[in-house]
């Protein structure tokens, strides 16, 4: 199975096997653009549900007797003058149960705690209580867009100096699409959000970062000196990149989500539910599965969208085209034409225009150069040949000094026995 995998990557990175990522880029836009609605949608209706430490309020902690039960806690909040809170059970520790509340006062604090203690029968002193005040939750929440504003405009300044500034364009818009589904899915699952929300959030923005620049600097790669030649796009050079960074891209993006499945297993089934480490790995799921998407079907397709509207990409398309073209045409007449023929100039230029006429010449100059093998790799006969068809006539012919290049051929005598030809010395056996 492993060995099969290495084939196919090397395939992949040979260009044997492609897969038209950059040219199906209307599919994965209507996918995208899709879950992107659904996203704004969920934000929009159900908005997201910030903890304690981002909209403030109280967290009461105890435990309980085992035969306390969901509803007995909840009837008791209410009996204490505390509506809107959110019961659940601490799996962490025996018994325990957790209640978040809006933010109290201090006597409203010491009334809920007595009504706690006297309606499950409570020890007042094992009632742990955590107070956030709204000012310091907004500050957190301030903070954490700080920190996204300013970690986005790092990396289009870097991204624009170290590649250019469309690239930096395709990797701004990848994070963009990373950063919306990743809170959509939040908004649709009524996930809380923390500020361990937000370190993952951060975490899964460098993390598809990382992967879109690996991309980046293959399509650097292969498109360094395209515009000499006219052999491939723009589009299909980044095709080929991805080709080649692809099985990288799934190896590394598998090898760091099996922990972060781990631990969101193991954080969900045994802390229960709202712990610090659930959120964090939730996040870190669900943002390296967006950024590896679109790392490969997203920000390089936008890439080539944009580099393929500069009018140099627009005479290289071009050029690439009649290439083709008229190479696939030189081929077809060399098959069928007679051996030791010549084509008629201008057998395949009927009813073209003067611009297409220099469009065909140049891409036949180039298939012609592309056919033609190095001085270095010809043999002794063919430097012969290729030296009598240079211009001013065959070698030796008329030319004093010039040895001819080879013996001549004598012509074949009909009619005449073959014994007369025999080379002397050489008996006829009987």
């Amino acid at each position: 199975m492993m060995s099969r995998l290495g084939q196919i990557g090397g395939k992949l990175y040979r260009g044997e096997v492609s897969i038209n990522f950059v040219g199906r880029q209307r599919l994965w836009y209507a996918i995208s653009g899709a879950i992107l609605v659904i996203s704004i949608v969920a934000l929009l209706v159900r908005g997201l549900d910030f903890s304690v430490d981002f909209k403030g309020g109280a967290v009461f902690t105890f435990p309980a007797s085992s035969t306390t039960s969901l509803s007995q806690v909840q009837n008791a909040v209410t009996d204490g003058g505390v509506s809107g809170a959110i019961v659940q059970r601490v799996n962490g520790q025996t018994n325990g149960w957790q209640v978040q509340t809006k933010s109290l006062t201090g006597p409203q604090t010491v009334t809920l705690e007595n009504t706690l203690s006297s309606k499950l029968g409570v020890n007042t002193n094992s009632i742990s209580v955590t107070t956030v005040g709204p000012s310091w939750g907004s500050q957190i929440s301030g903070k954490a867009l700080e920190a996204l504003i300013a970690f986005l405009v790092v990396i289009v300044l870097y991204l624009s100096i170290a590649f250019e500034w469309k690239m930096a364009i395709a990797a701004f818009v990848a994070l963009l699409h990373d950063l919306v589904i990743a809170t959509g899915v939040y908004a649709l699952a009524g996930f809380q959000v923390s500020p361990a929300t937000v370190i993952g959030l951060l975490t899964i923005l460098g993390y598809s970062l990382y992967d879109t620049v690996v991309v980046f600097d293959k399509v650097r790669e292969n498109t360094a000196g395209l515009l000499g030649g006219a052999r491939t796009t723009y589009s299909q050079a980044a095709n080929l990149a991805l080709n080649q960074t692809l099985v990288r891209s799934i190896n590394t993006s598998l090898i760091a989500l099996l922990p972060v499945a781990a631990i969101l297993i193991v954080a969900t089934t045994l802390l229960g539910a709202n712990n610090e480490l659930e959120e964090l790995a939730l996040v870190l799921f669900v943002g390296m599965l967006s950024g590896t998407y679109s790392s490969i079907f997203i920000a390089t397709p936008v890439l080539a969208d944009l580099k393929e509207r500069e009018p140099q990409y627009k005479a290289l398309a071009k050029r690439v085209a009649v290439r083709s073209s008229g190479g696939r045409a030189t081929r077809r007449a060399a098959a069928k034409a007679p051996s030791g023929s010549r084509a008629r100039p201008g057998a395949d230029t009927a009813g073209l225009s003067p611009a297409q006429l220099a469009e065909d010449e140049q891409g036949d100059a180039d298939f012609a150069a592309d056919a033609v093998p190095p001085a270095d790799e010809l043999t002794a006969d063919e430097l012969t040949t290729t030296a009598s068809l240079a211009p001013g006539g065959p070698a030796g012919r008329g030319t004093p000094g010039t040895a001819r290049p080879g013996p001549r051929q004598q012509p074949r005598r009909s009619g005449g026995s073959t014994a007369r030809h025999r080379p002397a010395g050489k008996k006829k056996r009987r």
